[in-house]
């Protein structure tokens, strides 16, 4: 079992606290297995089993407790008597108005709540609205490549190859055949649009909504408009509209498919509101859609920054300062990072090309370039590092 030592940290820092812990993310990604690993910890703690509640409801054994009131009698009859309980509510959403039976137990018993969901739809609603202060969301996203690495053992540079072209859904470190790496992959990918997107929220037309997934899979790092994208679609044949772009572009935000990053202006220290890019939550996923066409590199290598950054906490946006453009400002307790990304910058036009925007920068915030280059060299105070050197850095 591949363990996920940031997110444990989290979880243990927020424990005992009158605050429900809802833990999100794409399917597959590692959230029942967090569970797990940290039902473990409470234990090895000194923790009882009476003191413990886990109920999955994506199996079959759980079915009985998908009506809100046997879920509620359930667990108002097993809680520890005089102690607290620690209630595991894995893929939650399944249970319909869930809410009443969690709100009412976080109320008036000692409990410390624990929620999974693999849709964001599961904090939109009467469920924030009450909650409002009273929960916080950790988002899981698949293996780090640090975690990957450390797993998977060996060189890491060919641990690298695998991770780059594989992605690092936890399950697929297992697998070693690349025809059954494939399949699960594929299986996966079906399993998250059409239930988690096109059942949730009715997608009529799927086949217009696979299309601008992969048109978004192969825009990675560049800047796009709902509006951009339907007329690229109607261009092709699936004619539609910014305003359906904008709907199906919400779901996939909501099934962790596709992940946002706006604009922040440097010097006008401001949100801008016209254009953002997309990532994908793994880079497997992008390969399967788009085959060897997606060896965009530096793009790819961008997508896997991007998420890295807010595995660490940050929040990123794509930086604006002038007519040049920063890959990231990674933003973290009031103190700001940037970021530019690139494959190499050994050709001097290009280091001039990245190092540039960075110049431009008047603040004393730290300013990085990450490369595959081997041996980065930095200028007048920015950092230039190789990119599995800062993936693996503790």
């Amino acid at each position: 079992m591949i363990q996920r030592n940031e997110y444990l940290r989290r979880l243990s820092r927020a424990k005992d606290t009158r605050i429900i812990k809802i833990i999100t993310g794409v399917r597959r990604c590692g959230k029942s297995t967090l569970l797990v690993q940290f039902q473990e910890e409470l234990r090895a703690s000194g923790i009882p089993d009476e003191q413990i509640l886990s109920i999955r409801f994506d199996n079959m054994e759980a079915e009985v407790l998908l009506d809100v009131h046997a879920l509620y009698g359930y667990l108002e009859n097993h809680l520890a008597p005089r102690r607290r309980t620690y209630i595991f509510l894995d893929e939650i959403q399944l249970v319909p108005e869930f809410q009443k039976a969690v709100l009412s137990l976080f109320e008036h018993r000692d409990v410390d709540i624990y929620l999974t969901g693999s849709n964001a739809m599961l904090l939109s609603g009467e469920l924030a609205t009450l909650l409002s202060g009273r929960y916080i969301e950790i988002q899981i996203l698949p293996l780090s490549f640090a975690e990957y690495w450390s797993f998977r053992q060996g060189e890491r540079e060919d641990a690298w190859q695998e991770y780059f072209r594989y992605g690092g859904f936890p399950y697929l470190s297992y697998i070693k055949d690349e025809t059954v790496r494939q399949d699960y992959l594929t299986g996966l990918y079906n399993t998250i649009l059409l239930k988690d997107v096109v059942a949730r929220r009715n997608v009529q037309n799927v086949m217009r909504l696979e299309d601008m997934v992969r048109f978004l899979m192969d825009s990675i790092g560049s800047l796009v408009s709902a509006k951009k994208i339907a007329d690229t679609l109607t261009s092709s044949g699936r004619k539609t509209t910014a305003a359906t772009v904008e709907q199906d572009l919400a779901a996939l935000r909501d099934a962790y498919i596709l992940y946002p990053c706006g604009r922040y202006d440097v010097q006008g220290k401001q949100h801008l509101k016209s254009l953002q890019k997309y990532y994908v939550v793994d880079l497997g996923l992008r390969r399967l859609l788009l085959g060897e066409k997606s060896r965009d590199l530096g793009h790819t290598l961008e997508n896997v920054v991007y998420l890295e950054l807010l595995r660490r906490g940050y929040r990123v946006n794509v930086g604006k300062i002038g007519t040049r453009e920063i890959d990231f400002v990674a933003e973290k307790d009031g103190q700001k990072s940037y970021y530019q990304v690139a494959a190499t910058v050994l050709d001097l036009d290009v280091f001039q090309r990245e190092i540039r925007p960075l110049q431009e920068i008047r603040d004393n915030y730290p300013k990085h370039i990450l490369t595959l280059d081997t041996m980065p060299i930095g200028e007048g105070g920015i950092d230039q590092k190789n990119i599995l050197d800062w993936l693996t850095e503790r």
